[in-house]
């Protein structure tokens, strides 16, 4: 039995960071500043548990060096790529402030239903999946099963304009145990135009939310609970990936009993430690930076 597996997109990270800002159109930019790394949620999730003690696989599509990578960490790797599908490649322009990215969806379209069909054979405490679920519906199913199975499940949609437009994305929401969210998409997927009325209607819901805030900590509502956890400071190079090692600290410190402000404390010190190096990986602690 693994403690943990993560499902969803990968990605070929190609990350410029340490920008001046980002360029105008037409303009182009010259930096030294490059870091190319395998990326995705389901990956850097996968990875940053791994390095925080816990039995991990992950159930994507990947490349051969990613596939390395992953097994170099001690994730445990179910590919769904076939022979000749393109890679997914990300491209982000990242200041100290403020990020932009270029996304090449290569074969990720394709995963949703591989991912469906795979996890029923999936044996793990815990379940996180890190992609868009559209239609919603049938994944209110594949939950409720692996919940019937004795397993808790989480998700992070990441940001999505259309996702919300989705007549069963509520329920889908619903259903976790956990679901992650930023500030920007706690209002996107809340319906709220701000960070207060979006915390307000989270409030409401049956399960729990946890809201990553950056710079002002975290917070988790839901299922009759309100705890908040100030942030932890880091030098901070580069913010790929912070949120994904945030989750994966969140869900370590809960597999290990933790409380819910243990966990959020555990996952804001992740989540800054891993913004010391660039990209999504090189800077994600081990145990015994935290604990």
């Amino acid at each position: 039995m693994l403690d943990l597996v993560t499902a969803g997109e990968a990605f070929d990270d190609f990350v410029f960071y340490a920008l001046s800002r980002l360029p105008k159109a037409g303009e182009e930019l010259r930096t030294d500043a490059f870091s190319r790394s395998p990326g995705g949620g389901a990956v850097i999730t996968a990875i940053a548990a791994a390095r925080l003690g816990l039995r991990c696989a992950i159930v994507s599509g990947v490349g051969r060096e990613s596939a390395r990578v992953l097994r170099s960490e001690g994730v445990r790797v179910y590919n769904l790529r076939r022979a000749g599908e393109p890679l997914a490649i990300s491209i982000a322009l990242s200041t100290s402030h403020d990020r932009s990215f270029v996304t090449f969806n290569g074969m990720n379209g394709r995963l949703p239903r591989r991912i469906r069909a795979a996890l029923p054979r999936v044996r793990a405490r815990h379940v996180h999946l890190a992609f868009d679920p559209r239609p919603c519906r049938p994944w209110i199913g594949v939950v409720r099963a692996l919940r019937r199975r004795g397993f808790t499940c989480s998700w992070d949609f990441g940001w999505n304009l259309e996702l919300p437009r989705d007549s069963h994305f509520g329920a889908l929401a619903a259903s976790v145990d956990y679901l992650f969210v930023n500030r920007d998409e706690a209002r996107l997927y809340g319906r709220r135009s701000a960070t207060a009325g979006a915390i307000a209607r989270w409030r409401r819901a049956p399960n729990l939310v946890v809201v990553k805030l950056g710079a002002d900590g975290s917070r988790i509502v839901g299922g009759g609970v309100d705890i908040r956890a100030a942030p932890a400071r880091a030098r901070v190079v580069d913010t790929t990936g912070a949120g994904e090692a945030f989750n994966a600290g969140f869900l370590a410190a809960r597999l290990r009993g933790a409380g819910l402000e243990g966990a959020l404390r555990l996952a804001n010190r992740v989540g800054a430690l891993s913004t010391r190096k660039a990209g999504g990986i090189a800077g994600l602690p081990r145990l015994k930076e935290v604990s």
